[in-house]
């Protein structure tokens, strides 16, 4: 088991490295000087000079990579010079000490994943921290009503098999799948937003937490979860109803079920004791990934409907290429489904020790 989740870990940590690399040549080779983006029309040429060497923009992209990791990483390594390390004293760093040598210091810290071009002073871990909240809430609440609804109606679809009622549910579950989720988000704000406010109370846009008008700070806005909730649990929900349908049809044929059916059990206590549990399988394997995915962050749903996460913070930071923004909420969103996927294997590794071997 031991060997085992090294092996995990290790792919994970390769992952991320690859994610990490690509993201950082991807936006590196874009066209643009940053240091001009960050002076934007304020630019001087003692300024732009200063700005160069604070971000290492003036030394190769091989240099900014190296110096880009020693960032991110949590184990990291700085030179003994007064300069150096009065910048790592500055509260640039969370770090601890671990080794010092003649010139170099080894120290163990948080993940620096640097400042923003646009809101100068702010590091993109705060900007993370303030968004998280909201993507993990709409997340969960999102696969919340995916699971509820999807194993209802996926159950009911196996109990009447080739019945109207499964055609139908079927059809949503299709329909659900293709439909894209910028359309639907669209959709559905528009028409239980707008057209059906009156009926519904419900809001086109809005976060969780939203500023009263009379300045009294901010408060919980709970209703305006419920329309991207519904939006984002669309897909999961139709992934949901098929692997629950056809795992439940393949368990219900099995000799046991059998069984427990000519023994005189109810058909409830067949279906929900015996059959339900055994069909599960595929389910959870679907939700973990879905999980991860919306903890990502989705992109288009929060922006439509301006719930203040992940998606809408990358959204907003590529309109003006705040580049260290979208580079650190990749990683961000890399990080959480590595580690979800993770946890998921070693699981299953523990519940059924073949995976292992294999």
């Amino acid at each position: 088991m031991f060997a085992y989740i090294i092996k995990k870990i290790t792919y994970g940590i390769l992952v991320l490295w690859g994610v990490l690399t690509l993201v950082f040549f991807l936006f590196n080779v874009l066209p643009g000087d940053p240091a001009r983006m960050m002076l934007d029309k304020r630019e001087d040429s003692n300024q732009l000079a200063i700005i160069k060497q604070k971000y290492a923009f003036d030394r190769s992209v091989v240099e900014q990579y190296a110096l880009y990791l020693n960032d991110v990483l949590p184990l990291s390594i700085h030179h003994n010079s007064t300069t150096a390390f009065t910048s790592l004293l500055s509260g640039k760093y969370q770090f601890t000490k671990l080794l010092t040598f003649t010139n170099y210091t080894f120290v163990f810290k948080v993940p620096y994943l640097r400042e923003s071009f646009v809101r100068t002073g702010t590091s993109v871990t705060t900007i993370l921290g303030n968004t998280f909240t909201n993507t993990f809430v709409l997340a969960i609440s999102s696969i919340g009503i995916a699971l509820f609804l999807g194993l209802i109606l996926g159950v009911f679809s196996a109990l009447y098999k080739d019945t109207f009622i499964d055609k139908l549910i079927l059809f949503i579950s299709v329909l659900g799948m293709s439909l894209p989720s910028f359309f639907a988000s669209i959709i559905i704000a528009w028409l239980f937003g707008f057209v059906l406010h009156n009926f519904t109370g419900l809001n086109m846009t809005g976060s969780l937490y939203e500023v009263d008008d009379y300045g009294r700070g901010s408060f919980l806005q709970i209703k305006n979860l419920i329309l991207p909730a519904i939006t984002l649990g669309i897909r999961p929900l139709s992934v949901i109803i098929q692997l629950c349908r056809n795992s439940l049809l393949e368990v219900l044929s099995m000799d046991y079920v059998r069984t427990a059916t000519a023994k005189g059990l109810s058909k409830f206590t067949v279906i929900f004791k015996h059959a339900l549990r055994n069909a599960l399988n595929p389910v959870v394997t679907a939700v973990s990934g879905w999980f991860a995915s919306l903890l990502a962050g989705a992109v288009f749903v929060e922006y439509i409907f301006a719930w203040n996460g992940i998606g809408k913070e990358i959204v907003d930071a590529l309109n003006k290429m705040d580049l260290p923004v979208v580079m650190g909420s990749v990683l961000f969103i890399a990080s959480i489904f590595v580690i979800i996927n993770i946890i998921v294997d070693l699981i299953y590794g523990w519940l059924d020790p073949r995976i292992r071997i294999s």
